[in-house]
């Protein structure tokens, strides 16, 4: 009570001998979980008591939002609080785990969050995977939080379960999994092509997947100008008419991608592409069908933990710029260096969603973080952990937001900036 902490059991002897599984077991044990929910008051008198808890002084707050529902901003922390919701349905490279294991992953996701932006987040692992019930426990919860961050649902009903969202309630609703990793691609595509001196409205693209991440990807590049992509999945080529393995999803991509359609596997897609953007399965991609692509191509294997070809290999049969999702290759493509400038972006203009212009814009303060200077083959995007993004993109959020009618209010995107940088380096999260 005295010291604002439980006491943590002392550290094994053997602590440097471990190998990393065994140290990520270690800390999760020791300080039961990686996230806490800590009073931003102490109470510590009976004045503080009063004027927190006991009427008539804790009473004035609820008639204040009673009359007013807009100032729930201002006395409350909703503001700054984000729901992360998973069902356990598509964990990492784990499958269906479940809501119970599916909670290691959602607190450090949440641990995430507030590191690299201060925002507030808490795990919502729920023990249903039916799209209505998911909505129904995220719509009633809706009034005491400022976003949702969807996490780890399997396609298709990840997308059903977001577009409900966003018509049914009036905060930002985002599935990381698609959105985060689409931003990310993006922003390594916009400084890949600029080395490559290609253009984003002429190159060729295919995408290996037809998920939530690879769906997503494939929208948002469409948004930015690219008029030539095709998608492929366990059955080939996605095309207009295909009847095997189609579902709605599928045929709503069908319809806006593979202008030619062009049929086969793929093999067939990625002969004179500019690009290959893998969102799938390990080992896929073959040194042969990278040297069927156009010269100097670009290769992004973002399948975990063995990515759709092996950088080595790639870069041997020719290609000029690989990234993968892992962080000990050059380029990693990583959702964490999107979604907490986001959302504090999002959040501090009280957006009622997050729109494409506020991807976009994500996405380009992103990769401008990378100077004309600095950038070569080996480095497109910043590091995992590079300060310098939240604040950046948080900012970009917000003008866009603002920009676009979906703010609520109008704050100088300069200040938060500065005030999400001023967290990072002091811990404190101003208001603004």
């Amino acid at each position: 009570m005295y010291e604002g902490h439980f006491p943590l059991p002392p550290e094994n002897e053997h602590e440097e001998s471990l190998t990393l599984q065994e140290r990520s077991l270690r800390i999760h044990a020791r300080h039961k979980g990686v996230i806490e929910v800590k009073s931003k008051i102490p109470i510590r008198d009976k004045n503080i008591l009063s004027s927190l808890y006991l009427p008539p002084a804790a009473a004035i707050p609820p008639k204040e939002i009673a009359n007013d529902p807009a100032k729930v901003y201002e006395y409350t922390c909703k503001g700054n609080l984000v729901a992360v919701v998973s069902d356990g349905s598509a964990v990492l490279g784990l499958g269906n785990i479940g809501p119970w294991a599916a909670l290691p992953v959602m607190e450090g996701k949440c641990a995430l969050f507030h590191t690299l932006a201060g925002v507030e987040a808490f795990p919502l692992c729920v023990s249903t995977q039916t799209p209505d019930e998911i909505v129904e426990v995220i719509r009633n919860i809706s009034p005491a939080i400022g976003g949702v961050n969807l996490e780890d649902i399997s396609a298709p009903r990840c997308f059903i379960i977001e577009e409900r969202l966003k018509k049914e309630i009036d905060i930002p609703v985002f599935h990381d999994d698609q959105h985060g990793t689409a931003v990310v691609v993006l922003a390594g595509l916009i400084n890949s092509l600029k080395l490559t001196r290609r253009d984003i409205g002429t190159v060729k693209i295919v995408v290996n997947g037809a998920g939530a991440a690879a769906t997503a990807v494939t929208k948002l590049l469409i948004s930015c100008g690219v008029n030539n992509i095709v998608m492929c999945d366990t059955h080939g080529i996605i095309y207009k008419g295909r009847g095997i393995g189609m579902n709605w999803k599928k045929e709503e991509m069908a319809g806006i991608t593979n202008p030619e359609n062009i049929k086969g596997w793929l093999s067939d897609a990625v002969k004179g592409r500019d690009v290959f953007i893998g969102v799938s399965v390990g080992g896929v991609l073959k040194k042969e069908m990278v040297k069927e692509m156009a010269g100097e191509p670009i290769v992004f294997a973002l399948a975990n933990p063995v990515p759709e070809i092996m950088p080595a290999e790639a870069i041997e049969a020719g290609a000029r710029i690989v990234a993968t999702g892992r962080s000990d290759f050059p380029n990693q493509v990583n959702n964490s260096l999107a979604f907490p400038g986001i959302f504090r972006g999002a959040l501090d203009v009280r957006a009622r969603e997050i729109n494409e212009a506020m991807k976009i814009a994500a996405a380009h303060a992103l990769s401008g973080v990378v100077s004309d200077d600095k950038l070569k083959t080996d480095y497109i995007i910043p590091k995992g952990l590079d300060y310098r993004v939240p604040p950046l993109v948080a900012s970009a959020v917000a003008k866009a937001a603002i920009d676009s009618g979906v703010a609520r209010v109008n704050i100088d995107p300069q200040k938060i900036a500065e005030n999400t940088k001023n967290f990072i380096y002091e811990g404190e999260l101003g208001i603004i």
